[in-house]
């Protein structure tokens, strides 16, 4: 891979850490301000609500100028809602605007790839993107819930630097602190990432044609054969993968007795599980391979279901490991599939725009439905039940839509062989 590439994992690696770790510090605010726990899954509902929003518009965005510049624009609005948090600004709110910095953030980082390597490397370096994605998630919540930890944050609060104030008085203003110096280093990288030369377009100034313009990508990649099942698979994975966030802390807390601090480290442990499934498939699956990997999320969403019967901490960790390796390994190539048609259907900026909004409309459905469950004060156990086999009935679905596909092109090329028709 050329130098430029790691320059560009490097700023999305920081980044996501910082999105990470401020969701932890998001859930202690909530919790040392004693709001409803049904509050905490409204947070990634109003992170990702821009996602879904702005998605016409960000697509446009990140195809009009250098993708370094859009990156390094969207990390700045990160560190504005990281500073409303740190200045007493409601979590919900604060994290809405992370949310809108990520929104535009992620055709860029995402686009970036297809402009900048050749198509026949885009698995290996969306196994790159992922694996680092994961793992800055991993470290995210480690760090997130190591600096909630009161013996740690009151060594941290106790140190003085000489002459300076610096006005830290809470563990939460702390934690936030910490998290905006994560958001700068970020920035710092995103001033090198380099130019790819590619030429870019206007930014239309009418709306209305800017969401004509998105409706029509929207159709296309839905009306792809191949780009409809990547795009329903990686959907449902990130829907999938939010949800199972809330519900490993709140699991790990009714079935193993931790606290937030250790549950949010058992995220990390899914996480792991997620980044060795990506670095495997990047490693085994190519590009052409991509759709045979389906199978694996009907396993995912049948094993997830054991979770119901485990109570042991020496169980509960190879579970969650295996459960993130399985869709690691299966959203990867999928990935990989659906940029690579997008590309090709419509542009870099565009295609991730879709993707997004797709992705995150999905998780703002299966959020605010386990918000929906919590509130009814539905037992965890149900809740994980439900969503297992949710995940394998659409996949197996999923699978049967390929299927179809497949035996209709099979039959096109058999009239088109035959003469007599």
């Amino acid at each position: 891979m050329p130098f430029g590439f790691y320059i560009i994992m490097a700023a999305q690696f920081f980044s996501a850490l910082a999105d990470n770790a401020l969701l932890i510090a998001a859930i202690a605010t909530l919790r040392e301000m004693q709001a409803p726990a049904e509050y905490e899954p409204l947070l990634k509902t109003f992170f990702t609500v821009s996602y879904v929003l702005l998605a016409a518009f960000v697509g446009a965005f990140a195809d009009s100028m250098p993708k370094w510049r859009v990156m390094f624009i969207s990390n700045s609005i990160k560190i504005i809602g990281c500073a409303m948090m740190f200045f007493m600004v409601h979590p919900l709110i604060a994290y809405a605007v992370v949310g809108l910095g990520a929104a535009a953030y992620s055709p860029a980082k995402y686009g970036i790839l297809t402009e900048y390597l050749p198509a026949r490397k885009l698995v290996i370096a969306n196994g790159w993107i992922e694996g680092l994605t994961v793992g800055a998630i991993i470290l995210g919540v480690v760090v997130g819930g190591t600096l909630i930890k009161p013996e740690i944050a009151q060594s941290i609060l106790a140190f003085d630097f000489p002459v300076i104030d610096t006005g830290v008085d809470t563990v939460g203003e702390m934690t936030i602190g910490i998290v905006g110096v994560l958001y700068i280093i970020a920035s710092i990288f995103n001033l090198y990432v380099p130019e790819t030369n590619v030429d870019h377009k206007p930014l239309k100034k009418n709306p209305w044609y800017l969401i004509h313009e998105f409706n029509h990508c929207l159709a296309l990649l839905w009306r792809d054969k191949l780009g409809q099942i990547s795009l329903a698979v990686t959907t449902l994975f990130w829907g999938a993968g939010a949800t199972l966030q809330f519900i490993v802390i709140k699991w790990s807390e009714a079935a193993l007795h931790l606290d937030l601090s250790k549950s949010s480290m058992l995220q990390g442990v899914v996480a792991i599980g997620v980044a060795g499934g990506a670095i495997v498939a990047a490693k085994f699956i190519t590009l052409r391979k991509s759709i045979r990997v389906i199978p694996l999320g009907i396993a995912m969403g049948i094993i997830v279901l054991i979770m119901n019967f485990v109570s042991d901490m020496w169980v509960a960790v190879p579970l969650l490991i295996l459960i993130g390796g399985l869709s690691g390994f299966f959203v990867v190539p999928m990935n990989a599939l659906l940029q690579h048609r997008g590309h090709i259907l419509m542009g870099a900026g565009h295609s991730i725009a879709v993707q997004n909004f797709n992705e995150n409309l999905s998780i703002l459905i299966m959020t605010g439905l386990y918000f929906v469950m919590m509130r009814a004060e539905m037992s965890i156990y149900w809740v994980i039940t439900l969503f297992g086999l949710f995940v394998s009935s659409t996949m197996y679905l999923v699978k049967r839509m390929h299927e179809a596909n497949q035996r209709a092109h099979d039959d096109v090329i058999h009239l088109d062989d035959n003469p007599h028709h």
